[in-house]
This record gives structure tokens, C-alpha cells and sequence, in this order.
């Protein structure tokens, strides 16, 4: 995929419905790297804050916990995936502060923390011993569940874009960054103009700006909310004024539509296999934790218990 600055965020093939929980969907990339521990290794620093530093081996890590496609989309993105470096570094520079004040020792911490690495642990080994089969779901399987949802799988309506994006840094050159955004889109919307080469020559996004501007077939719902809302209403061919982003200037051309239509079998097979998989995971570990209880004496002091709830908190 090309040119992800128009992408709002990371998500899965948007072909799986709700309705019968075959959506699957990851989660942004912020949200996957506030997680990320901290490690502390021999390999190359990439940036550094004060004491606190970024290294080769940790950006490896966070790759390794992506999805294929998101992780292509983060390594075409430079702009985001700096913009992960620095919140990083800035949380490792509050979380050794918070230490240095004794933080980590307060006693709501500590039962956080305690609560947390409980949760960690049991999740694991919950995890093990409740393992599908490589050989689950077979191909009847797949097929019976593509069969019951048939209806409900539908790949939504897609549009072809290019794009010329120019970037603000900061708000003092937005103003001339809008200017220039201004002039450029009169000129891509001129008779006989050539977008892609307007693209390639000044559009800041270099992974679609070396595609001509092109950023692929693209549902409504990854784009930016600015975006978004401007693309229904352009016809094939046309190009759109300078759409403001929180990331800078878009200036857009829609080059093809593509109507909402039923996902194929083979469109979804592999979500669906991940699906079912996770399903009889879900169902194993229910199970498991079921026979314990099942199969251990249970007693509860109703006595205590209400009392405990009768105390004013």
C-alpha cells in the first residue's frame, strides 16, 4: 500500500461483519507501542532523550508485534513512525522520573502492578493449555461458516486516490503552507494538467509522491475524517480543493470508484480461519477453567460477604 498519509489508522480488511463477529480489527499503532516494554540491550541507539534512548532491537520488537500489512505501512510512513520514537522516549523519560520520586513503591501502585503481572501470567498460561489443532478449521469448516454469512460479508465501496501532500510543521508556515497547497490545486485542476507528475515533483508524502500520488483503493472508513468527507462528492477525474488535516495540506484526485459488492470465499478465508481458531481457543479455555471449578470445593462466607457490602465505601 502507497501513501498512508491519508490513512486514519491501522485496521483490518473491512469485509468481516459485525453482526456475526467477524470483525477483526488491530489496534492503532500508538496504542500497540504505549505497551511496549522497555529493554535495555547492546544494539545501536536510534534516538535519544537525556538518559533515555530508542534502540534498533526495540523498533524490531514493535515490528514483530504488528501485522504484516501494518508494519509495510509503518515502515513506508516515515512521518508516523518518528512520531512514535519521540512518544516513546517521552515515556521513558516520565517513567523514570515517576521512579526516581519512589512512585513505583506507593501501595496502589504495587497492587496495580501486582494485579497486572497476575493478569499477564494467567493469560499465558491460560493461552497454553488450551491450544487449537494446526489442522482447525478444516476447509468444510471454513466453507460451512463462509456459507452461513455469505449475506453479511460485503467488501464496502472502494475509491482510487492520488494525492499531492504537503506537510505543516509547525503553525507560523501554515498560512504559507496553505498558499502554496491553494496554487498547487488550481494548477492540478487546470485542463491537460498531469497530477502525477505535480505529485511526484511536490507532494511531502515519498511513499505515494514516487507513485504519481496514488494511494490505491481505499474504503471510505480508513481514510482521514477530512478526507473522508470530501471524496463522495468528486467525480472521476476531479481534484479537490486543499482538505486541512491535523497532518497538513491534502490535495486529492479520485481516479476510480469501485461499488460495494459480497466478499468472495477466498477473500476471507484467512480471517475467517483466525476467527474460528480464536473462537475454539475461547471455548477450550472456558472449558478448562470450568473443570477447575467443577472439580474443587467451592465455599463462600455469605455472612462476610454481606457485611462487606453493607460498609459504606
Amino acid at each position: 500500500m502507497k501513501g498512508k498519509t491519508l490513512w486514519l489508522g491501522v485496521g483490518a480488511l473491512a469485509v468481516l461483519a459485525a453482526a456475526v463477529s467477524l470483525t477483526q480489527r488491530h489496534e492503532p499503532v500508538s496504542a500497540v507501542a504505549a505497551t511496549l516494554p522497555a529493554v535495555k540491550d547492546d544494539t545501536p541507539s536510534l534516538a535519544r532523550l537525556g538518559d533515555q534512548q530508542i534502540s534498533t532491537h526495540e523498533l524490531e520488537v514493535l515490528f514483530a508485534q504488528l501485522p504484516e500489512q501494518v508494519r509495510q505501512q509503518l515502515r513506508a510512513n516515515r512521518p508516523t513512525l518518528e512520531t512514535w520514537i519521540r512518544a516513546r522516549l517521552a515515556e521513558k523519560a516520565l517513567y523514570q522520573q515517576a521512579v526516581t520520586e519512589g512512585w513505583s513503591q506507593r501501595p496502589e501502585v504495587q497492587a496495580q502492578t501486582q494485579a497486572a503481572v497476575e493478569q499477564i501470567v494467567l493469560r499465558s498460561y491460560l493461552n497454553n493449555v488450551s491450544q487449537v489443532p494446526d489442522d482447525y478449521p478444516s476447509e468444510d469448516d471454513l466453507q460451512q461458516a463462509y456459507d452461513s454469512q455469505k449475506a453479511a460479508l460485503q467488501i464496502p465501496a472502494g475509491y482510487r486516490l492520488s494525492q499531492i501532500f504537503l506537510a505543516v510543521p509547525d503553525k507560523e508556515s501554515e498560512e504559507s503552507v496553505r498558499k502554496q497547497a491553494q496554487a498547487l490545486s488550481k494548477r492540478a485542476q487546470a485542463a491537460g494538467a498531469d497530477f502525477a507528475e505535480l505529485a511526484r515533483t511536490y507532494s511531502q508524502d515519498s511513499g505515494s509522491a514516487a507513485q504519481g500520488g496514488d494511494i490505491g483503493l481505499q474504503p471510505l472508513a480508513q481514510l482521514l475524517p477530512e478526507v473522508r468527507g470530501a471524496v463522495p462528492k468528486l467525480k472521476v477525474g476531479e481534484v479537490s480543493a486543499p482538505l486541512q488535516s491535523p497532518l497538513g495540506f491534502h490535495i486529492v484526485k479520485l481516479t476510480e470508484t469501485q461499488a460495494a459488492r459480497e466478499a468472495s470465499f477466498y477473500e476471507v478465508r484467512e480471517q475467517l480461519r483466525q476467527i474460528l481458531r480464536t473462537q475454539r481457543q475461547e471455548q477450550a479455555a472456558k472449558a478448562y477453567v470450568d473443570g477447575m471449578l467443577n472439580n474443587a470445593t467451592l465455599s463462600i462466607d455469605g455472612a462476610a460477604l454481606s457485611k462487606l457490602l453493607e460498609t459504606p465505601q
